[in-house]
């Protein structure tokens, strides 16, 4: 009987990554095909399949291409650096800026912008600045030798809001024909995006790490005194969880700026749905941000065309009402 309950639950974990898969699919097609130039299915897939060059081929290849396939990579990032940022803090609200990662990267992006320097320095410099920060955040909180998820949370908050401040300073000199790149970019932003490679790269790694980690995460949910008499290695696995967790944020903030909510509704919401095995968690995450992401950015690139909005704006307005519901759902014990 055990036996066939283990396979049934682990054909019922297959079939909700299949679906959310196949979801992925479906909005990479809809972002692939909608636009101020409308591309049919046919078309969509003649382009795909030949090497002509038209029109329409530039706009997939060079265009919708490399930015829908950024959104992915970044929704993915995102959704999964909130699933291990969540058990690492202990708190069911914590997101991957939580930290003050962010604000690292948007500092050095916001310096390149401020120099005219090009699309890969401002890429470069905010992967040091989130790299920056996080060396700073973990030196701070272990400089008295000790470490809990409650010092690195404070820690990072106090860092992200010194962040903040240096964010506001570099806005209020900067001049009047860079402060809408500037805004853009923290309120996150794709238009600038390229195919993912190394991101692509740094993801599957932390996936794969994260994946592997699966067992301890879910016996580090019953808490750290029973997770060590388990046989779990806590500290080396928080460090681990915060060394991921900062890297998945620091790659997801280069590409694509700041962008809320993401990171905390998704994860949040599969934890209530489809329990806290992170077996499936981890996966469902990843490709759940990754079609929440690229739904939201085809919005943004089509709902008032030819002008385009920041991303972070439509995810705001998705994950604010979604998450609120679910948690009405939640206290009303309907989740």
């Amino acid at each position: 009987m055990i036996p066939s309950t283990v396979s049934q639950q682990q054909q019922r974990n297959l079939l909700y990554l299949l679906l959310l898969a196949l979801a992925c699919l479906g909005s990479l097609v809809l972002a692939l095909t909608s636009g101020s130039i409308e591309i049919s299915l046919s078309d969509l897939w003649q382009v795909i399949t030949t090497d002509q060059t038209s029109l329409q081929s530039t706009v997939v290849h060079e265009l919708r291409l490399p930015r829908a396939l950024s959104a992915l990579i970044v929704g993915a990032q995102l959704a999964l650096a909130g699933c291990l940022m969540q058990v690492l803090l202990r708190n069911p609200l914590a997101d991957p800026y939580v930290l003050g990662v962010s604000g690292g990267a948007a500092v050095g992006a916001l310096f390149s912008i401020m120099m005219g320097l090009g699309s890969f320095a401002m890429s470069a410099n905010a992967f040091i600045g989130a790299m920056v920060n996080l060396l700073l955040v973990f030196g701070l909180a272990h400089s008295q030798g000790s470490w809990s998820p409650t010092r690195l949370l404070l820690t990072g908050v106090v860092t992200a809001a010194g962040w903040g401040a240096v964010i506001s300073f570099m806005l209020s000199i900067s001049q009047d024909h860079q402060l809408t790149g500037m805004v853009f970019w923290l309120m996150g932003d794709l238009s600038r995006a390229q195919l993912p490679g190394q991101h692509s790269l740094v993801f599957i790694i932390c996936l794969l790490l994260s994946w592997a980690l699966a067992r301890p995460l879910n016996l580090m949910l019953r808490g750290e005194m029973q997770a060590k008499a388990l046989g779990v290695s806590v500290y080396p696995l928080q460090i681990g969880l915060y060394l991921l967790a900062s890297l998945l944020t620091a790659s997801a903030v280069t590409q694509a700026g700041s962008i809320g909510f993401l990171g905390l509704v998704v994860p949040h919401i599969l934890r209530l749905s489809l329990g806290t095995d992170h077996r499936l968690l981890l996966p469902a995450s990843a490709l759940a941000g990754g079609c929440l992401l690229l739904l939201a950015d085809t919005l943004a690139r089509t709902l008032i065309a030819p002008q385009q909005l920041p991303v972070g704006v439509i995810t705001a307005f998705i994950g604010v009402p979604v998450f609120l519901w679910v948690l009405q759902k939640s206290n009303r014990g309907l989740v």
